[in-house]
């Protein structure tokens, strides 16, 4: 199971010149429609004699959420070669917008598809690209004195805890990497049924545990 992707951190910026014009690229984190729009119109107004405010953006792990816009340049030579640069780069959650000063003289579409897949590269060039992880949620209920085997699998499998609670009711909430739930889940049953691995299901009934997930989290 792919649960990984590339994104980075910080807002970092490129620049290209030819023939007088000049490529200003911004690229930035963004997970959130709303987010980049607000980013756009931050940049327009830092920028309002600029000619055009190109930009891509990918805002998911798995690539649904994305769209490319060539704001008045010919079709295909302005979003698509920055959209192109983050699909080649495997980078998500990210945003990318290219403000062009014109220079006076016309770069033809293949030197605008050069300009712009230069500026956005020249962003990423002194920038670390850092991993993370899609997770799956997951909440287990169950009897004080299976805590001990619990904690023994949590810890062993090092997710992350994100809230518990110890008293007359017992639970966990935690995350851990979609490629590694399935193996969680089994190591817990087959330690709490003192099974083997292969043994295991899935659907086994212990009393007092309860095994759900909650949701799916990009870390």
């Amino acid at each position: 199971m792919e649960d990984r992707y590339l994104t980075i951190d910080i807002e970092c910026t490129g620049i290209y010149r030819e023939k007088g014009s000049k490529f200003m690229a911004y690229a930035f984190p963004c997970d959130e429609l709303k987010v980049f729009e607000e980013k756009l119109d931050l940049l327009k107004k830092e920028h309002p004699k600029a000619r055009h405010h190109c930009y891509a953006y990918i805002l998911d792990p798995s690539n649904q959420q994305y769209r490319y816009n060539d704001d008045g340049e010919p079709s295909g030579s302005a979003g698509l070669p920055i959209y192109n640069q983050l699909k080649s780069m495997q980078l998500k959650k990210i945003g990318v917008v290219v403000v062009r000063y014109f220079g006076g003289k016309k770069l033809g579409i293949p030197g605008l598809i050069n300009a712009y897949k230069e500026a956005t590269q020249d962003a990423f060039s002194g920038i670390k690209i850092i991993e993370r992880y899609i997770e799956d949620l997951f909440k287990i209920s169950f009897m004080f004195e299976q805590t001990g085997l619990v904690m023994r699998i949590m810890n062993e499998a090092g997710v992350r805890i994100l809230e518990n609670g110890f008293l007359e009711s017992p639970y966990i909430i935690f995350a851990v990497r979609q490629s590694m739930s399935r193996d969680v889940m089994f190591r817990l049953f087959a330690l709490l049924l003192s099974r083997n691995t292969s043994d295991i299901k899935g659907d086994e009934l212990i009393p007092g545990f309860k095994f759900e997930k909650t949701g799916v989290v990009n870390a």
